[in-house]
């Protein structure tokens, strides 16, 4: 019944966004769907992100979470299509993985990219992952020279670019940003999701707090010739001081965190 309502409050939400409006629905409780008038995705794919966000093959921890992550309006704001490209960086168990598989299809692709630094520890849950879903992929690399076998649609990164900055992952952040243009089709989108630090803090928490600031992690993406599309608020949170590091209990899973959207031109 829980997921029922969530997937009908999904479709409900997206087609608000689809003819501009900003909000939406409530489950009667204290939970409202927001969703960004630039989250605008085609009408068909609407049903395809419920649908994806309703799968019983998704483990019920990752579903427990879909209040405070807001998948469909994610996938919305990534403009996830039927038949994309996608690479999932460094995507852990697979939350938003799983996602992609169902909505990219079997003419789609979903790279699960596990870094050389930490394969030993993550390729069991890419190869799970792999195991589960026949239109995912398992790559290994550095990331700062990360290589696909075709052009991608999508480059999607969340609550992990933070972690690139931090000197014992040995990775050059301009010349990651630079391989993922590089990977990406002309009009590819780079989706970015972490942890917001407070203005003008730059990259000084990334090991302390694990948050960056979202103005310093934009111009950095933009040095490397992408453009700056579109921001959600999807999962924001004006409650969150940016004082506290984001395992801390009294805010764990509700940061306030920026989701950006650039494009390669083309």
């Amino acid at each position: 019944m829980m997921r029922r309502w969530a997937a009908g409050a999904a479709v409900l939400a997206l087609a608000a966004g689809l003819s501009g409006c900003i909000i939406i629905a409530s489950d009667g409780g204290d939970r409202t769907v927001v969703v960004d008038s630039a989250s605008s995705s085609a009408p068909a794919y609407v049903s395809l992100y419920a649908d994806a966000v309703a799968d019983p093959k998704r483990p019920a921890e990752e579903v427990a979470r879909d209040p405070l992550r807001h998948p469909a309006e994610i996938l919305a704001f990534a403009q996830v299509a039927p038949g994309d490209k996608v690479a999932d960086i460094r995507p852990g168990a697979g939350y938003f993985t799983r996602l992609f598989s169902d909505v990219v299809g079997p003419t789609g692709r979903v790279y699960a990219f596990v870094p050389e630094r930490t394969m030993t520890r993550e390729n069991p849950l890419a190869d799970a992952l792999v195991a589960a879903y026949p239109n995912v992929t398992r790559v290994n690399g550095l990331l700062d020279s990360m290589t696909y076998d075709q052009p991608l649609d999508l480059v999607f990164m969340s609550q992990e670019y933070h972690d690139f900055h931090i000197p014992g992952f040995n990775t050059d952040v301009a010349r990651m940003n630079a391989a993922v243009f590089a990977a990406l089709k002309p009009g590819g989108r780079y989706v970015v999701i972490d942890h917001q630090a407070a203005p003008g803090t730059g990259i000084s928490a990334v090991q302390t707090l694990h948050r960056i600031e979202g103005d310093y992690l934009r111009r950095e993406v933009e040095a490397a010739g992408f453009v700056f599309e579109a921001e959600s608020r999807a999962v924001a949170n004006p409650d969150d001081d940016h004082s506290l590091n984001v395992f801390d209990a009294a805010i764990r899973g509700k940061t306030d965190q920026f989701v950006y959207r650039f494009r390669k031109p083309g």
